[in-house]
């Protein structure tokens, strides 16, 4: 889909590496503007050089993080046109061996952090008419598994923000979308004594390329198009 987003502006959040570097990766060759960001330098870096892109280290978590964000992108291109909500963790655990700290962290990156990007990005794109936010959950979002119950619960909450944004927003050109993958191969579950792939007997699961194509696919919708 080379050029289908040309002269247009995304921001990307957990760029570093799996889907997010993936989705910038998939941007930039539809011809947009990229504002990639993450926590470690040294993994944006890994993204290479393109005249489209820059990059902005940081932690989505951080109060005024997602003002930055937006100023970053307006300073270097003069405009935003998508955000992509993708920044995520994951520990696994039944709900009363888990450690608290590790559940603390996924309410504040899936949750809190998403929602500050969205609450700041919607406001910039209602100045400009026209926008979209798309949201990063998971299959995991929508049923439960053993173990998996408060990451579910985190993206559950990913879901029902993003589905309430739709119907608040039904009367603007602002999109929103939610995207639930499956089983995606990142270092996401690099830190599992099992990795989810054997656990589930899965011989061939999702690569971070296959979520980029869908997200393009949203991503260059027309504008009467809602997905």
């Amino acid at each position: 889909m080379s050029g289908g987003l040309k002269g247009q502006v995304a921001v990307v959040t957990g760029s570093g590496s799996g889907i997010g570097a993936a989705i910038t990766h998939s941007f930039l060759d539809a011809g947009a503007s990229v504002l990639a960001t993450g926590r470690r330098a040294e993994k944006l870096g890994r993204l290479g050089e393109h005249q489209s892109l820059i990059t902005l280290v940081g932690d989505v978590t951080e109060p005024d993080f997602a003002d930055r964000l937006l100023s970053r992108a307006l300073d270097a291109f003069g405009r935003c046109d998508i955000v992509v909500n993708n920044a995520g963790v994951m520990w696994s655990g039944a709900a009363h061996e888990i450690d608290i700290e590790h559940v603390v962290a996924m309410v504040r990156v899936n949750i809190e952090a998403a929602f500050r990007v969205a609450h700041v990005f919607v406001r910039h794109f209602f100045t400009q008419n026209t926008g979209q936010i798309i949201n990063i959950s998971s299959v995991l979002g929508t049923k439960v598994r053993p173990n998996t119950g408060t990451y579910s619960a985190t993206k559950y909450a990913v879901e029902a923000l993003s589905e309430s944004m739709r119907l608040e927003l039904a009367d603007t050109n602002v999109k929103v979308t939610c995207i639930e993958p499956g089983l995606v191969i990142t270092d996401l579950h690099d830190h599992f004594a099992i990795h989810p792939k054997d656990a589930l007997g899965l011989k061939q699961p999702l690569q971070p390329e296959d979520i980029a194509n869908i997200v393009l696919t949203v991503a260059t919708q027309p504008d009467h198009v809602f997905v």
